[in-house]
Parts: structure tokens; C-alpha cells; sequence
């Protein structure tokens, strides 16, 4: 750390002024959890909460990263690692591997929450890093199906799975780090960049083949150009280890230490118990967001492109020239949206999402169908602002459900169940519906029904903005008059 960051603390717990007859009042408390006293405050460095916000929203943009160069490349992979001959069978291979990394995710939640609760945040986001960073690296140095047959399948599978595993541990994670970092007034806002990451990330990893497929010849793309991105992934891991290892424990994992301390322990007791049956509503809330967040986000992101140009035979470079305009698109509303959630609260805003993707889905469908450039943009552009509804609030939501002992532990194995079975699946679920039914609108139908459990889901869900996380004091920036 900076010698100018280290001389003084992230946080501390101070005591309020004494009450007056024109004292601002308290801030309000989050009705999950027993109200802290009213004498203490975590003062947070507005700085170190920028800096934890660049750090764990990297690790996001990573994972995004290889995930639209997977995606992207994905017939070119096909070709390295699987036997010649027929290139069916060789795309549905990779996308195998593919899917292998969803499969596995919630082992990594089960292994990789309960230490964040046990040994800290910052040691377990660190770890995910490097496993995230290694696992990408890996890809782009193995040998192609020529060199060494079957050798070269099995490693790319190997390597998938260690991106998967790890990845079970740092969308909770992050969004649990911001979450405890940020002042309650601003939760919302930090939260949203976690999510601008994501987006940062993936059009970062398919601009990038998209160029090279435009620079390089098939061949050249084929014998060397297809490990270039992957081998980027070992520098952007090595910079995103670097901002982890020099920040601090969040505030509120630090009180709890300190309270495992007081009590003659040396970490804080976690028993799995604890995150999964003493948790259990929080836990079917969070699965309930989950799926309509993700079911919307990857049929936006990732089945679009091909739904235009498997099943309306659009042009290719376009379909994907137009998804990616969109997703520039919700950057730029992104943070302006996370802020919006501080002032009116994050259940309005989800509630929007969830009434907008019921209501507008099929005409939003109806104009992608349509054809022209505009009206698929148009469709396009309104599912994605509908879309921001959930990516400028899930960050701070998901992370205010659960109590400080048990949140990375319980927040990872709700939302990695709750994405392998519904996010990840839901191209291949969506084209099977197509195939079974021959109705070109599913996807427009499937993201209603998601609509209709995530509204289930957030009239249950208890309003947390501007409140503090469940179990912890008021959480202010140094720079505001404590108490207010």
C-alpha cells in the first residue's frame, strides 16, 4: 500500500456527536438485522473506495474478456482442438468445453464463499485472480489437436475448469467487497461499475478477435493468431493482482475479526449450515434476481447474435457490430443508472426491469424480426436498456441480503446455482424450444417468464439503499460530517 493510503486506516469506528435538539437524525437501519448503535460509524476513505472498486471490477472485465473471445473465436478453436472433418461437431465440442466452466462454478462458490467469510475477501479475490488469469493463459500455450491428438481437447477442457472453478468465487466476491467498501448513500453507484466491467471486458474480447479477423488471414488466425487474446490475459491478471494485494479488508470482515478476536477465536466459525438453511429465504430471493438478471443477460449478450443469424439469416459481422453499439450503449448509462438506485431505491428500478422485459419483449422481438438495421438496433438498444435496470442494481442488492458472517458464502452458492441452471443454459434451452415448437418468438416468451419470477422475487426483497449492509454500523466517506 502507498505510504500516503497507509498511514492511515481504511476504516475505523468512531462515536457520533452527542444529541441535540437540531441533530440531523440517524440514518436508517436495514430492517434483515439487528439495528447497530447508534454510536458507531464507519468512516471510509473515499480514495480506497475507488481504488477497491478498479480492483474488483477488473476481475470482472477479465472474465468477460475470455468469454466474448470464446465466444467469438469459437469456430476457430473448433478447428485447433478437435479432430477435422466435420464442423458441427467440432463447434459443439468447444462450446462443450465451453459449458464445462458453468458446470463446475458451484463448487467454486461452495469452496471459495465460505473461506472469503472465514479468512477475508481480499486473500480469496486475490486467489480468483490468479486462477482466472492462469487458466486464460493456459489456453492460448496449448498445443493444437496436429501436435499432440486427444492431449489437446483434455487441456483446453482442464484449463475451462479452472477458469469455471474459480470464477465460482468472484462475481460474489466483488460485489461483496464493493458492497462493504462503499458508503451507504453511494452503494449503488460503486456497485454499478462492478457490471460496467463485465461490459467493458467482453466488448474489449470480441472487439479484439473481431479486428484480427479483419487484420489476419484464416490462415495466419488459425496457425498463431487465435492465442493472442488468450495470452493477453496474463498481464491484465498480473495488473488486476497487483490493485487486490495492495488494498486492505473491507471494513466489515475487519469488525468481524476483531469480534472472532474478542471471543478467543482466530477466524470467524462458518459452517456451511449457516449459509445454506439459516439462510434460506435470502437464498431463493437471490436465486429469483439471479435468473431473471441473467437469463435477460445472456440472451441479450450472447444468443442474439447467433438467433440473427442462425434463425433470421442476418448478416453475421453486422448482427455482431450491432450488439456490441448496445452494449456501448449500456456503459454509458450504466453508472448514471447505479446512481439513480441511491436516490429512488433499488426495488423500483429492478421492478422497472422486470415490468419493461413483460411488457416489451415480444414488440422488442417483433422489430428485431422486422430485419432492417434500424429496427434491430432499435429492439436491441430497448432490451438493453431495459437490461440496465438489473446490471446497475444486482451489485448492491445481492449483497445486502445476507448478514456480513455468512454473505460470500451464501451470495456465491445462490448465484452460481442459480446461473449454471438458468443464465448459462439459456441459449441452448432457447434453441431447443425453437427447434421443439418452431416458434420463432420463444425467446421473447422465455424472458417473460423470467420477468414474472423476478418480480416475485423483488416484492420480497427488502429496500436497502441508503441503509447500511445487514449487521454492520452506518457506513459514511470520511469527507461527510459523521452521523449525518
Amino acid at each position: 500500500m502507498p505510504a500516503a493510503a497507509s498511514a492511515a486506516p481504511v476504516a475505523r469506528q468512531t462515536q457520533a456527536p452527542p444529541p441535540t435538539s437540531s441533530a440531523s437524525p440517524t440514518p436508517p437501519t436495514s430492517s434483515a438485522s439487528p439495528t447497530p448503535s447508534s454510536a458507531e460509524v464507519t468512516v471510509v476513505d473515499p480514495a480506497l473506495v475507488k481504488r477497491a472498486v478498479k480492483a474488483a471490477a477488473l476481475g470482472n472485465a477479465m472474465e468477460w474478456f475470455d468469454f466474448g473471445v470464446y465466444s467469438y473465436i469459437a469456430v476457430t478453436l473448433g478447428k485447433v482442438f478437435f479432430p477435422s472433418g466435420n464442423p458441427t461437431a467440432q463447434l459443439l465440442s468447444t462450446f462443450g468445453a465451453f459449458a464445462a466452466a458453468f458446470l463446475i462454478r458451484p463448487l467454486g462458490g461452495m469452496v471459495f464463499g465460505p473461506l472469503g467469510d472465514r479468512i477475508g475477501r481480499q486473500k480469496i479475490l486475490a486467489l480468483t485472480m490468479i486462477m482466472m488469469a492462469a487458466g486464460t493463459f493456459a489456453i492460448g500455450l496449448i498445443p493444437s489437436y496436429a501436435s499432440i491428438g486427444v492431449g489437446a481437447p483434455i487441456l483446453l477442457l482442464i484449463a475451462r475448469l479452472v477458469q469455471g472453478f474459480s470464477t465460482g468465487g468472484e462475481y460474489a466476491g466483488a460485489s461483496t467487497f464493493i458492497a462493504e467498501y462503499a458508503p451507504d448513500k453511494k452503494r449503488g453507484f460503486f456497485g454499478s461499475w462492478l457490471e460496467f466491467g463485465t461490459l467493458a471486458g467482453y466488448i474489449g474480447g470480441a472487439g479484439l478477435v473481431t479486428l484480427m479477423t479483419a487484420l489476419l488471414s484464416s490462415e495466419d488466425l488459425l496457425t498463431w493468431g487465435w492465442r493472442i487474446p488468450f495470452l493477453i490475459a496474463g498481464p491484465m491478471g498480473l495488473i488486476g493482482l497487483y490493485l487486490r494485494m495492495k488494498l486492505e479488508e473491507t471494513p466489515a470482515f475487519a469488525a468481524e475479526l476483531a469480534k472472532a478476536h474478542k471471543d478467543e477465536q482466530s477466524r470467524p466459525k462458518v459452517r456451511l449450515r449457516d449459509m445454506v438453511t439459516g439462510q434460506w429465504k435470502a437464498l431463493l430471493l437471490c436465486m429469483g434476481l439471479v435468473l431473471v438478471f441473467n437469463v435477460t443477460d445472456y440472451m441479450l449478450l450472447s444468443y442474439m447474435p447467433s438467433y440473427l443469424t442462425s434463425e433470421l439469416k442476418y448478416d453475421e459481422t453486422h448482427g455482431l457490430m450491432v450488439v456490441l453499439a448496445v452494449m456501448a450503449l449500456m456503459m454509458c448509462v450504466q453508472p448514471f443508472a447505479g446512481a439513480l438506485t441511491d436516490r429512488v431505491g433499488r426495488r423500483p428500478v429492478i421492478a422497472a426491469g422486470c415490468a419493461g422485459f413483460l411488457l416489451l419483449s415480444v414488440p422488442a422481438l417483433l422489430l428485431i424480426r422486422e430485419g432492417s438495421l434500424w429496427a434491430i438496433g432499435l429492439g436491441m438498444a430497448a432490451l438493453g436498456l431495459l437490461l440496465v435496470c438489473f446490471t446497475a442494481s444486482m451489485p448492491s442488492t445481492l449483497p445486502a441480503l445476507f448478514p456480513t458472517k455468512v454473505r460470500y458464502g451464501s451470495l456465491s452458492i445462490g448465484f452460481n446455482i442459480s446461473v449454471s441452471i438458468f443464465g448459462g443454459t439459456t441459449p441452448l434451452v432457447v434453441t431447443a424450444l425453437i427447434g421443439a415448437t418452431g416458434n420463432m418468438m420463444m425467446p421473447a416468451y422465455y424472458m417473460m417468464a423470467a420477468a414474472v419470477v423476478g418480480g416475485i422475487a423483488v416484492w420480497f426483497v427488502s429496500e436497502s439503499a441508503g441503509r447500511p449492509l445487514p449487521g454492520s454500523p452506518p457506513a459514511v466517506e470520511a469527507s461527510s460530517p459523521v452521523g449525518v
